[in-house]
């Protein structure tokens, strides 16, 4: 595969630098480079959002007639890798990534016209209600249900791990709508317009890190117009199986890794070996970062065919599986290198040293304050989207027919 840069996308390239040299002021950078979650500071993230809106440029992977950009997959990794290493706050993207895509297949006119522009807006921001208590990577055991009422569902249960449902202003959510047959046959897909409906409350649940991303939700007789149903009744399986290549599979793996390279090596470079001179001398050491480099460059040999047939309106199908086993397990052998290289100063807990405007002097050097909480964060990397090893059943069925 020949990935030299054409004249076309070299002056691609540039316009992307010239725009983020423009528009990112310091504060937002910081917020990137302070990223130690899934998602920036999210009033920082939702200001870039907006910037890049206002450019045509929030929604890189959308066709244009629904407020995209319309790019081809050199294109998108461009701006990808060009906003990773401008240190660009990662915007919450949920409804860019997600949903999104869902509504464009199965939604009907009045739903795209609905949801599409504000998703692209920033101003509707989607969060994601799939797993729950004992339906995580078996979610087609899931137990919230919607009951028909009228024009209505009425929802009761639960929803865990819910990424950003603090700060969202919408849902979509899987229920169960039928008790009959295959588990996978009762379920329905459907959206809810805000976060503050009657019966609907959120519990933070703070990670290991120190960080409030995820949240368990509950649904008491919480109501929905049938109408917010996307695809048919009791077909939601197949709009949540659509959704789940696009969050495996839809963005690239590798900008965020090659970053995380950079961070090791950045940490590497000013940390001492056991013996004498710096870690990045050291020959072990350097092996070790030179492996998972290998696997990066390996990994965007799959991600720039994927994308690539992603630009042809071709679904990433089961590839998706496997560049989420490759991209999540390299990440946190980044992680793991990034924190032996800290070594004790990886320890200290210092989450405030992460909030946007801290000046205050920290005990583990600037250059590591996300280094830990990268490592105890991404622990979940190789679980959320469906675990690694349901990801290997996939590949076995789907391309090896076991």
């Amino acid at each position: 595969m020949d990935l030299a840069l054409s004249p076309q996308d070299e002056a691609f390239r540039d316009e992307v630098r010239r725009f983020l040299a423009e528009s990112l002021t310091e504060d937002l950078r910081e917020a990137g480079r302070k990223t130690a979650g899934v998602f920036a500071d999210f009033a920082a993230g939702l200001r870039w959002h907006k910037v890049l809106a206002g450019r045509g440029w929030s929604a890189p992977t959308w066709p244009k007639e629904y407020g995209g950009t319309g790019w081809n997959a050199t294109q998108r990794y461009i701006f990808a890798r060009e906003c990773i290493a401008a240190d660009a706050p990662r915007i919450f993207s949920m409804g860019i990534r997600m949903v999104g895509p869902v509504i464009q297949k199965f939604g009907t006119p009045e739903q795209k016209a609905k949801y599409l522009p504000g998703i692209v807006s920033g101003d509707i921001v989607f969060c994601q209600g799939y797993s729950e208590p004992g339906s995580g990577s078996d979610l087609a055991s899931l137990k919230t249900r919607a009951v028909r009422d009228g024009d209505d569902y009425v929802i009761d249960g639960t929803k865990i791990w819910t990424t950003g449902a603090h700060v969202a202003n919408h849902m979509f959510c899987l229920v169960r709508t039928s008790s009959e047959g295959k588990p996978q046959e009762g379920i329905s897909f459907v959206l809810l317009d805000s976060m503050d409906l009657p019966g609907l409350s959120v519990k933070p649940i703070v990670t290991l890190a120190g960080d409030h991303e995820v949240n368990q939700v509950f649904f008491d007789g919480v109501r929905t117009p049938v109408a917010n149903r996307i695809g048919p009744e009791n077909d939601g399986w197949t709009v949540a199986k659509y959704l789940l290549e696009f969050e495996r599979g839809g963005d690239a793996y590798t900008p965020n890794l090659y970053a995380r390279i950079e961070d090791v090596r950045r940490i590497a470079r000013e940390e001492a070996a056991d013996g004498a001179g710096r870690l990045i001398d050291d020959r072990g050491f350097a092996e070790r970062l030179a492996e998972a480099e290998m696997a990066a460059q390996a990994l965007e040999m799959i991600e720039m065919q994927v994308l690539s047939d992603l630009s042809r309106g071709r679904n990433p199908g089961a590839i998706s599986s496997a560049m989420k086993i490759r991209g999540s397990e390299t990440l946190q052998m980044l992680d793991h290198l990034g924190v032996e290289a800290l070594a004790w100063y990886a320890a200290p807990f210092e989450p405030e040293a992460r909030e946007l405007g801290h000046n205050e002097p920290t005990v583990t050097p600037e250059w590591g304050i996300t280094a830990l909480p990268l490592y105890l964060n991404n622990r979940a990397a190789t679980i959320y989207a469906g675990s690694n090893e349901i990801q290997r059943n996939i590949i076995a069925k789907a391309v090896l027919g076991l």
